[in-house]
């Protein structure tokens, strides 16, 4: 009997192709397209719809996602995650900003909706297997599900899989792993599907393109406060801590000076008790630098047993290059990492990734930052 394969269908060229390949490969195919956001449903703080939404985003991806199931012809599902998405990932969104820390929403979509709800929709339809378009590898082998880098390094997402555990893993293929995005364009193109010059989709995971500050004060309120430097020399004002993150420049309206000169000026801490965002000038501030940091919520996925300590090479943003660091392991999903070198911008709030070559060993969220042993204000 054919192995039955749930794909999720966003309306992208990757998904498509991804519906696409498995077809060639044999398996039964069948598409779920994935609704987890409704701008009249997820009201803001004082009970109010999301008025800032993308004009029926979603309803666009939906119909190019039909039509893709249409020229494969295959059965497309739809199905709502919405109360998920807002109780798993949104919730969470929002309070990490309150902490006054920089979430990633897309590990959190992952971990939580992807590969959790949607398994669980994909298995009532009777699926062996579901299916993603992310650029990772997954290899199930004797040794156990083991995760790796895309083949694209421009578009490799391991990065935002680091909270997958190998159960969810298990029973997930990824077709366009081992592709680069042209040969993924060209298929598309080849095989006529609707979606094959679709431009890719960014911003906040399901939720879309936004002005940021704007969307997040519909549901947290602005705190206006002082912009300082670290001798607490008052520079302007902020319209919200929430609205800044480690390392930024843009955005500060923070003109020269005859005290200070012309260069420019970046975010370098948050004093949440005062509401104080701190700037520093420089790209290469000192305080923007570290060597080591602590993590919570980490989640190994090998599956050989985690060491009590390991030297391997992490990144701590998604485009940043891999630092070598060593790892040791505190309690059940605690770490300390110490880099290999100073690195900039290491942010709370944000994933740390560990790989060993091109290896997905896992990853947990940076909970504090240090520079020769004293914990960075942010």
């Amino acid at each position: 009997m054919k192995k039955k394969v749930i794909v999720g269908m966003s309306g992208g060229v990757d998904s498509s192709v991804s519906a696409l390949l498995l077809l060639r490969e044999g398996y039964d195919v069948e598409g779920l397209y994935m609704r987890n956001w409704d701008s009249a449903v997820n009201n803001d703080r004082e009970g109010n719809p999301d008025l800032d939404a993308p004009v029926c985003p979603q309803e666009v991806d939906y119909a190019d996602a039909l039509a893709v199931a249409d020229r494969l012809g295959i059965v497309l599902h739809r199905h709502d995650f919405i109360q998920e998405y807002w109780d798993d990932v949104f919730t969470a969104f929002l309070h990490e900003y309150e902490r006054g820390r920089t979430p990633n929403p897309d590990v959190l979509c992952n971990k939580h909706i992807k590969f959790r709800s949607f398994s669980a929709a994909a298995a009532a339809l009777g699926a062996d297997f579901i299916a993603m378009g992310h650029y990772a590898r997954v290899e199930h082998g004797a040794a156990g599900t083991r995760l790796f880098r895309g083949a694209d390094p421009d578009k490799d997402q391991s990065y935002f899989l680091c909270q997958l555990t190998r159960t969810q893993l298990d029973n997930v293929l990824f077709p366009v792993g081992g592709l680069l995005k042209s040969e993924v364009r060209r298929i598309a193109r080849e095989a006529g599907l609707p979606t094959a010059a679709k431009k890719d989709s960014t911003g906040i995971c399901f939720i879309g393109e936004r002005r940021f500050s704007r969307f997040l004060a519909n549901y947290l309120p602005a705190k206006p406060g002082d912009i300082v430097t670290e001798d607490g020399i008052v520079l302007g004002r902020h319209d919200g801590l929430m609205n800044h993150t480690i390392g930024q420049r843009k955005g500060l309206m923070i003109g020269g000076s005859r005290t200070f000169g012309n260069r420019p000026w970046f975010v370098v801490g948050k004093d949440l008790p005062t509401n104080r965002l701190i700037v520093g000038q420089g790209i290469d501030h000192p305080t923007l630098m570290s060597d080591a940091c602590v993590l919570e919520d980490f989640n190994w996925i090998p599956a050989e047993s985690r060491p009590s300590a390991l030297s391997c090479t992490a990144k701590f943003r998604y485009r940043q290059p891999d630092v070598p660091v060593t790892v040791a392991f505190e309690g059940e999903d605690g770490a300390r990492v110490r880099f290999g070198h100073d690195v900039r911008a290491v942010t709370p709030g944000q994933a740390c990734v560990l790989y060993r070559g091109e290896e997905c060993l896992g990853g947990g969220v940076i909970a504090t930052v240090f520079k020769d042993g004293t914990k960075r204000v942010y």
